[in-house]
């Protein structure tokens, strides 16, 4: 299997700035690459399954203005028979299995608390198996899924400069008391 190197997460990087972004415009803002050279990787870390290219909806734009976090309990030997169904609805956005509290958590979209309320009540709360939803609505997201940037880019530029600012505050404190 291929092993994504820098050079690959920085076009992911650019395909998710710009999922249209020319080839051309890739191979000079990474610099020391072609075009060619671009295209192939794209082609080939779609291949290897890496990332897939595809249209992201706005459900805001299209008038589906509130955002729930729905958690389900579910008797034990239906929670993969309860996740397969919500799948099925529209307004379902996210369906995982989780392990922890609650089996299950959706995200529902909108247009109003009440379309939301109606949905979780009368249609997931009636799915057979499921015991208990909590609902949250969500006023506010500040990263969502598909802004996720691959582990090597974010993370660790981060954790890494952080650890270094906290080592140097300590070697800094251990100077200064070794001053005293």
């Amino acid at each position: 299997m291929y092993e994504i190197d820098n050079t690959d997460k920085k076009i992911v990087n650019l395909l998710m700035e710009d999922g249209r972004m020319p080839a051309s415009e890739m191979a000079r803002r990474i610099g020391g690459i072609s075009e060619r050279v671009i295209r192939y990787r794209i082609e080939r870390i779609v291949k290897e399954g890496y990332i897939q290219i595809s249209a992201i909806t706005n459900p805001k734009s299209l008038g589906y203005v509130v955002t729930a976090d729905v958690f389900l309990e579910v008797e034990s030997g239906a929670i993969l028979d309860v996740a397969k169904k919500a799948t099925e609805y529209e307004c379902v956005s996210y369906v995982a299995c989780s392990i922890g509290e609650r089996d299950i958590s959706i995200q529902v979209v909108g247009h109003d608390t009440n379309e939301v309320y109606q949905f979780v009540t009368n249609v997931i709360g009636k799915i057979p198996g499921v015991r208990k939803t909590t609902t949250s609505i969500v006023p506010l997201v500040l990263k969502d899924v598909y802004q996720w940037k691959m582990p090597g880019t974010a993370c660790e530029s981060v954790d890494s400069e952080m650890i270094k600012n906290d080592n140097e505050e300590n070697i800094d404190g251990n100077k200064a008391i070794q001053k005293q």
